[in-house]
C-alpha cells in the first residue's frame, strides 16, 4: 500500500531498518515539498516488494549506462509521471536515494539522479564515478548529490 509522504511532519515510517532513517526520511520529505511546490503532485512511495517495476526498471538503466549495481536494498520506491517527464524514486537502507527524470519527447532532458543522506558515507559502487556537491535542506540537513545524463530509450 502506497504511503504518502508528508513534509510538514517527517516520519521514518517504512525507512525504520536505515541506519540513518531520519536523514532518509527528511531526504524523501524533501522530494515531496519539492514535487508538490512545481508540479502540485502528491508524493508517494511503496514498499520495494510492490515496487519491483520500477526498481528493476531504475537498476537496468544504471547497469546498462554505466556498469552500476547498487549493493544496498531497497526500501522504498515510487514512479509517476509530471507534465511530461517520468519520474522515479528508489530509497535504499544505506541512506541512499536514486533518481531517474525521463522526458518522454526529449531524449537531451534524461538523467540519473543520486542523493546521499546525512551521515552516510558514500558507497562503493559510486566512490570513484562520481563528485557529490553539497546541498542544504531543511527537512533533511546537508544533502549530498551528483548525477548523469543519458540519452538510451528505456
Amino acid at each position: 500500500m502506497p504511503y504518502t509522504v508528508d513534509f510538514n511532519t517527517v516520519s521514518t515510517v517504512g525507512l525504520e531498518s536505515s541506519p540513518v532513517a531520519p536523514a532518509l526520511a527528511g531526504l524523501r520529505a524533501n522530494e515531496a515539498r519539492y514535487f508538490k511546490n512545481k508540479y502540485d503532485h502528491v508524493f508517494s512511495a511503496e514498499p520495494a516488494s510492490n515496487a519491483k517495476s520500477t526498481i528493476d526498471w531504475v537498476h537496468r538503466i544504471l547497469e546498462e549506462e554505466r556498469d552500476i549495481v547498487i549493493s544496498s536494498r531497497p526500501l522504498e520506491a515510487t514512479a509517476f509521471e509530471v507534465e511530461n517527464i517520468r519520474m522515479a524514486y528508489v530509497f535504499y537502507e544505506n541512506g541512499l536515494s536514486i533518481n531517474v527524470m525521463y522526458t518522454v519527447d526529449d531524449p537531451k532532458k534524461r538523467a540519473v539522479g543520486f542523493k546521499l543522506s546525512g551521515g552516510m558515507e558514500i558507497p562503493a559502487e559510486l566512490a570513484s564515478r562520481f563528485k557529490f556537491a553539497r546541498q542544504k535542506s531543511k527537512l533533511a540537513g546537508t544533502i549530498r548529490g551528483s548525477y548523469f545524463a543519458f540519452k538510451s530509450e528505456y
